[in-house]
């Protein structure tokens, strides 16, 4: 098939793609929201037509936070942003945008979480993703460990995870570009939304793998492994596409009919399902004609 045909090509694409989001960690870093970093959130919505300009809640809320950041929502509403603040301070803050009393104001949401909460939350959202890796490593291990030849069951998992690791790094890449350029922040639905990529990507990856392990039966190792996995993809190929549009169009949708509480959570799931799509049939399986090449040289 022409996935394995041209395996090299779809390699160079990934690799410019992961090495692009890795460069935007190194020089621009993923802003965290105050799941993360801690600080307060704030919604507030305004009666039609009275919403004051933004650089008149800034200039107010400086003196409390110099930091603050203030960004229109929708019609009526601001989002707020700004550190974690005491009872006294959240009194001077309704003031303010309230324009003291003069404003109708209705508060849609108010979220503040101290910075050791945020950190201890960033901290267990790597390990759970790390788990979920190392979860995926053994379970792929242990479901292939009847097939040793041409590839050892181990390296299924090892292409697994690196397949995985490109649906990861890719839409976190974007997120941190979103982030400098336009005030996109991670949150603890991004990270929910990173582990439903893995699984959706895993689900695919172990379709083709499991019609590799049913073919290699088949064929008594008497066919070129690499014909054996072109057989393979292509047999999954339709059906990996086409559960993955379904899915993609109900995402599409939601993005845009769901509101700005689900909107990033969409749209990291978007774009990690896309990618998803593509490492389970063009890096996940031609890894493995690869790694058994790289083997057979090596004896």
């Amino acid at each position: 098939m022409f996935v394995i045909k041209y395996r090299k090509l779809f390699y160079t694409i990934s690799s410019i793609l992961v090495v692009a989001s890795v460069a935007s960690f190194i020089v621009w870093g993923l802003k965290t929201g105050i799941d993360f970093s801690g600080g307060a959130l704030i919604d507030v919505a305004y009666d039609a037509g009275t919403r004051p300009e933004v650089s008149v809640i800034t200039r107010g809320l400086v003196a409390i936070d110099p930091a603050v950041s203030v960004r229109l929502s929708g019609a009526e509403d601001f989002i707020i942003r700004m550190k974690d603040i005491s009872q006294t301070e959240k009194v001077a803050v309704m003031n303010v945008l309230s324009l003291d009393g003069s404003a109708s104001t209705t508060i849609k949401a108010f979220d503040s979480i101290g910075p050791v909460l945020g950190a201890e939350a960033l901290r267990k959202a790597y390990v759970s993703i790390l788990l979920v890796l190392l979860g995926i490593v053994f379970f792929i291990t242990f479901a292939f460990r009847k097939v040793s030849e041409p590839v050892s069951s181990w390296k299924y998992g090892l292409t697994a995870v690196i397949a995985l690791a490109h649906d990861v790094i890719i839409p976190a890449g974007v997120f941190s570009i979103l982030g400098h350029f336009a005030g996109y922040e991670v949150d603890t639905l991004f990270v929910t939304a990173l582990l439903v990529v893995l699984g959706f990507s895993v689900h695919d990856t172990i379709v083709v793998f499991d019609r590799v392990r049913e073919n290699l039966k088949n064929s008594g190792n008497m066919k070129p492994f690499s014909d054996v996995v072109g057989e393979s993809i292509s047999q999954t190929f339709v059906r990996s596409i086409n559960t993955s549009m379904t899915t993609l169009l109900a995402l599409v949708i939601l993005y845009i009919f769901g509101g700005s509480s689900t909107a990033h959570f969409s749209l990291v799931l978007i774009i990690g399902i896309a990618v998803g799509t593509y490492s389970s049939i063009f890096i996940g399986s031609p890894l493995l004609v690869t790694l058994q090449k790289w083997s057979k040289k090596g004896k």
